[in-house]
C-alpha cells in the first residue's frame, strides 16, 4: 500500500474514534438536561444505541448505503464486509467511519423521547434506523443514488445524520405524548428542569472536540488541503451559535440562560455541516450565528405553540437547523472553496449562483425529512399499538432508573435523621 492511501486510512480511523467520542458527549447532555432518576436509562439507551448501530450498520446497514444501486434508491450488496483486494482495506475504514456516524443518528431521538419511552420499544426503533432508514437516505446523497446525481450537496451530514434523527425524534415525541406535569389544562407549559448542567455542558463540549472528526473527517483524505479549513469552518460555526443564541434570549428573556446557550453551540455546529466545505469562514459565522438564533425560536415554538415535549430540545437543534444548514450551502457556497475539495462552479444565491443550488438543496431535504419521518411516524405507531410505547404513569413518576433497570445512578443520597 502506498504512503498517501496509509495516510488516509490513518485519517479516517482517527476521524471516526473522534465521532465515537460524541456518544460519551450525547450521553451527557441528554443526563444533564433530565431528571436524576432517568440517568440510568438515558445511559442505557446511549450505550446500546452504540452496540446495536455498531452490529446492525456492520450486517445490513452498510450493503444498503454503499451497496449496488437499484434506480438510485436502494444499496443491494456488500452486506458482510470483505477484503476488496490483499492490500487496500479503505473499505473497513470507512465502514467504521459511517457505523459512528448511524449511531449518532439514532441517538439524536433517545433525548426527544427521554424519561417516558420503554427501554426494549428504544431498542427496536434502534434496529430500524441504523439497518434501514439512515442507510437509505444515505445511499442517496453518498452512495451515488438519486440525490447525488442531482448534485445535493451535505458533505458532512446535516440532513443525512441530524436531520434525519431530528424528524425521527419528532415522529417518536408527537406519539409518544408530553411527560405528566409538562403542560397544564390552560395549555401553559412548565419547565422540568435539567439535574445537571455541569454535565450538560461537558457533553456539548465533548461533542463540539468529536466534531472535528466529523467534519474534516468526511474529506475521507489525509491529504486533502480542504481540512484545515473544514476545522475552521467548525470551529467559528460553534461558537457563533453560542453567541447567536446568547444574544436572542438575553435580550428575549432578559436572562442568559445556560441550556440555551449550549444548544446554540449545537445549533451552530449542526448548521455548519452541510457546507463546511463549500463556504468561507465569514460565511460560517452567519450561518452559525443563525443557526443559534433558529433554535431558540424553534424550542420555544414546538413547547409552546405545538405542544410537544422534548426534554433536551434535539428536534429543534438536529432536525430543524438541519434544514437551515442543508439550505444554507445553496445561499452561501462559494466556488473558491467548493473546488478545493472537488465540487465544481457552485456558487450560492448570495455569491451569483441564482437558485439552481438551493433548489435541489430544498428537494434533497424535503424528501429526506418525509422519507425518514413518515417511516419512523409507521414504526412508533406499529410499537404503540403492539409491544408499547411508552411506560406506565407511576413507572414514570417512580423513574425509569428503579422501574426499568432495577438501580438508581445516584444510590445511597438520602438523608436520615433519628427521628
Amino acid at each position: 500500500m502506498d504512503l498517501a492511501k496509509s495516510i488516509d486510512i490513518i485519517w479516517i480511523l482517527l476521524s471516526s474514534f473522534l465521532v465515537f467520542s460524541m456518544h460519551a458527549g450525547f450521553t451527557l447532555v441528554e443526563v444533564g438536561f433530565t431528571r436524576a432518576k432517568n440517568s440510568v436509562n438515558i445511559v442505557m439507551k446511549n450505550f446500546m444505541t452504540i452496540v446495536l448501530g455498531i452490529l446492525i450498520y456492520f450486517f445490513i446497514g452498510y450493503g444498503i448505503m454503499f451497496g449496488k444501486s437499484i434506480g438510485g434508491l436502494i444499496g443491494t450488496n456488500n452486506f458482510i464486509l470483505k477484503l476488496l483486494n490483499n492490500s487496500d482495506t479503505t473499505n473497513f475504514a470507512i465502514w467504521l467511519f459511517q457505523a459512528v456516524f448511524a449511531a449518532t443518528s439514532a441517538t439524536i431521538v433517545s433525548g426527544a423521547m427521554a424519561e417516558r419511552t420503554k427501554f426494549y420499544s428504544y431498542l427496536i426503533f434502534c434496529f430500524v434506523i441504523t439497518a434501514f432508514v439512515y442507510p437509505v437516505v444515505g445511499h442517496w446523497i453518498w452512495g451515488g443514488g438519486w440525490l447525488n446525481k442531482l448534485g445535493f450537496i451535505d458533505f458532512a451530514g446535516s440532513t443525512v445524520v441530524h436531520s434525519v434523527g431530528g424528524f425521527s425524534a419528532l415522529a417518536g415525541a408527537m406519539l409518544l405524548g408530553p411527560r405528566f406535569g409538562k403542560y397544564n389544562k390552560n395549555k401553559t407549559s412548565n419547565a422540568i428542569p435539567g439535574h445537571s448542567i455541569p454535565l450538560a455542558a461537558l457533553g456539548v463540549i465533548i461533542l463540539w472536540f468529536g466534531w472535528f472528526g466529523f467534519n474534516p473527517g468526511s474529506t475521507l483524505s489525509g491529504s486533502s488541503p480542504a481540512i484545515s479549513f473544514i476545522a475552521v469552518n467548525t470551529a467559528l460555526a460553534g461558537a457563533a451559535g453560542a453567541l447567536g443564541s446568547l444574544v436572542y434570549v438575553w435580550l428575549k428573556y432578559k436572562k442568559p440562560d445556560a441550556s440555551m446557550v449550549l444548544n446554540g453551540a449545537l445549533a451552530g455546529l449542526v448548521g455548519i455541516t452541510a457546507g463546511c466545505t463549500v463556504v468561507s469562514p465569514l460565511s460560517s459565522i452567519i450561518i452559525g450565528f443563525i443557526s443559534g438564533i433558529i433554535v431558540v425560536i424553534s424550542v420555544d415554538f414546538i413547547d409552546k405553540k405545538l405542544r410537544i415535549d422534548d426534554p433536551v430540545g434535539a428536534i429543534s437543534v438536529h432536525g430543524i437547523c438541519g434544514v437551515f444548514g442543508t439550505l444554507a450551502v445553496g445561499l452561501f457556497a462559494q466556488a473558491d472553496y467548493a473546488r478545493i475539495s472537488g465540487f465544481d462552479k457552485i456558487n450560492g444565491l448570495f455569491f451569483g449562483g441564482g437558485f439552481k443550488q438551493l433548489l435541489v438543496q430544498f428537494i434533497g431535504s424535503i424528501s429526506s425529512i418525509s422519507f425518514s419521518f413518515i417511516i419512523m411516524l409507521a414504526l412508533f405507531s406499529a410499537i404503540k399499538y403492539s409491544v408499547g410505547l411508552r411506560v406506565s404513569r407511576e413507572e414514570e413518576l417512580k423513574g425509569l432508573d428503579i422501574t426499568e433497570h432495577g438501580m438508581e445512578a445516584y444510590s445511597g443520597f438520602q438523608i436520615f435523621t433519628n427521628e
